[in-house]
């Protein structure tokens, strides 16, 4: 395969293992077992641990595949990021994993509300929670990142405000905030006509109140979904939203390299019996770029563009991100333009009227 250019990547291990399956999940996951790494030719500056619950693989598990990433790819003053779900005292997995360098956590909270988390299907308590947090920073895990499901069964502003205070509390540097999404495949898709969810207009206020009340809490909205005390934004992810280069290897992991994207199918049978990857053609063009910078709170800039393409952005999408200003969706300046809160509602239909405006 073609390494393209020289500049450090990020690596996304997908570990395809789970205790049991959420009926909101769509993410590719088993019962059970374990998984690999391969070496290359480019070093990396991130690694992130997704799955799955990557946490079961345990420490001696995770130590060995940390030092074969190390080996061959450089990690060099890395961002190392492993996903976790606070079902059981974790105190001993998180001293293991922090002495082999893992030094970012992401805690799958999901609520601070008992009653959602069970209607949620969560294996865990509020408390459970807040002790893993307590335990992975005696460790010596200082940065770490909550997710947090809006729009849920049974949430109100009431219970949302308790979750965000939550996590304010612990301490945490950086919190995840989705809007539940019924995926197709799924549990809660089979049984979704007997849900009692928010409806799309309070969903919609759900959502900006997060917006607000994290911000008001320290943590800056710097992407659609994710909220960071200063300089604790994930530096893996943005690597996906800045169009910039990753490999991921694992069952239903995809990867972004010399221009091109490809990714495996989603059986650890194949995955372990070396089946290539499937193509999925090329990537980083102009509209895929965009479409990405403007998931992020700095949106899409001249500067960015120029350094990318040699160019700024074009006048015609300029001018049509104004037409959404006077709305309160865009704010436009001179040399670019960014959603607000409420813009990002609306992401998805916006981008494209804005991008493709004639």
């Amino acid at each position: 395969m073609d390494g393209g250019s020289g500049r450090a990547f990020g690596l996304y291990l997908h570990v395809p293992f789970c205790r049991g399956k959420c009926p909101y999940c769509d993410f590719y996951s088993l019962r059970g077992t374990e998984s690999a790494s391969k070496k290359w030719n480019r070093r990396a500056d991130t690694l992130y641990f997704g799955g799955g619950t990557p946490s079961l693989l345990g420490g001696k598990r995770i130590t060995r595949i940390v030092n074969a990433a190390r080996r061959g790819f450089g990690l060099e003053n890395a961002e190392i990021t492993l996903e976790a779900n606070p079902e059981e005292n974790l105190s001993g997995f998180f001293r293991e994993i922090r002495e082999a360098g893992v030094n970012r956590l992401s805690l799958g909270l999901q609520s601070a509300d008992d009653g959602e988390l069970r209607l949620l299907g969560r294996r865990h308590t509020a408390e459970q929670a807040a002790r893993a947090v307590r335990d992975a920073q005696e460790a010596g895990i200082g940065n770490i990142s909550l997710d947090l499901m809006l729009a849920v069964q049974g949430q109100t502003e009431q219970s949302l405000l308790r979750s965000i205070d939550f996590c304010a509390r612990t301490g945490v540097s950086h919190v995840s905030a989705y809007l539940l999404k019924i995926e197709p495949r799924t549990a809660y898709w089979k049984n979704r006509a007997g849900l009692h969810l928010p409806d799309e207009d309070a969903a919609a206020a759900l959502y900006l109140l997060a917006c607000r009340e994290l911000e008001a809490r320290g943590y800056r909205q710097y992407e659609i979904s994710n909220f960071a005390k200063p300089g604790c934004e994930s530096r893996h992810n943005l690597k996906y939203w800045r169009c910039e280069e990753y490999l991921g290897l694992g069952p239903s992991a995809h990867s972004f390299l010399g221009g091109k994207r490809f990714h495996y199918e989603r059986s650890t049978a194949g995955f372990l019996r070396g089946d290539a990857p499937v193509q999925d053609g090329k990537g980083g063009g102009f509209d895929e770029f965009a479409m990405l910078r403007l998931r992020l709170a700095g949106g899409l800039t001249d500067e960015a563009c120029r350094a990318r393409f040699g160019r700024p952005i074009p006048e015609r999408i300029k001018k049509a991100a104004r037409l959404y200003e006077p709305g309160g969706l865009t704010a436009c300046a001179e040399n670019g333009f960014h959603f607000t809160p409420k813009g990002f509602l609306l992401s998805n239909p916006l981008t494209a009227e804005i991008l493709f405006a004639k």
